[in-house]
């Protein structure tokens, strides 16, 4: 056995809201996915196929070629990533709390040793440690929230549009085809 299994700093997860206490410092980071919904992804990217076809036959009639990049329903599916980071802090008696970050904060917004109060939420998997909702820096008062991916970012504006259009499409040509 050696020294650093004698004097192992025992790590706390704390469950309540509110964790106050001194910054530490951050633990390596990975990535996970955030998951994307089916149905309504197979909705948006049936209609904006349709506008997608649209207009491609529209640019095909004005010029020769012209189709543009479009990413395919296997990429959209896999959903996108986001940083989880550990976050640890000290609290007045010593304690030492490990809470998970998802995303990212500027790089000069912790020091160590600054005080701060970590609004946290509980995870669905009660094995991992809570979740950091936002924080306060109180060294310097600054509110800080992390920012993480959404399923609509990462199915871009020019998708969505793509979407709205082709659903005015089906909605006119439904519309015709019932009068």
């Amino acid at each position: 056995m050696d020294d650093t299994e004698l004097y192992r700093e025992r790590i706390l997860r704390h469950a309540g809201p509110v964790i106050t206490g001194r910054f530490i410092g951050f633990r390596a980071s990975y990535t996970r996915e955030v998951k994307v919904d089916q149905p309504l992804l197979v909705a948006v990217y049936l209609t904006a196929s349709i506008a997608h076809a649209v207009g491609a036959l529209l640019l095909a009639l004005l010029r020769s070629g012209g189709r543009g990049t479009r990413r395919s329903f296997k990429d959209l599916k896999k959903g996108p990533e986001y940083l989880v980071t550990e976050v640890r802090l000290r609290d007045e008696l010593g304690q030492i709390y490990e809470v998970e970050m998802h995303g990212q904060l500027p790089q000069s917004a912790l020091h160590r040793d600054d005080l701060v109060q970590l609004h946290t939420r509980a995870q669905k998997d009660p094995d991992l440690p809570v979740k950091l909702h936002h924080l306060v820096n109180l060294t310097t008062l600054q509110p800080l929230t992390p920012r993480i991916p959404t399923m609509w970012s990462h199915l871009g504006p020019g998708l969505l549009i793509q979407a709205g259009l082709g659903l005015t499409i089906v909605m006119a040509l439904a519309v015709a085809w019932i009068s």
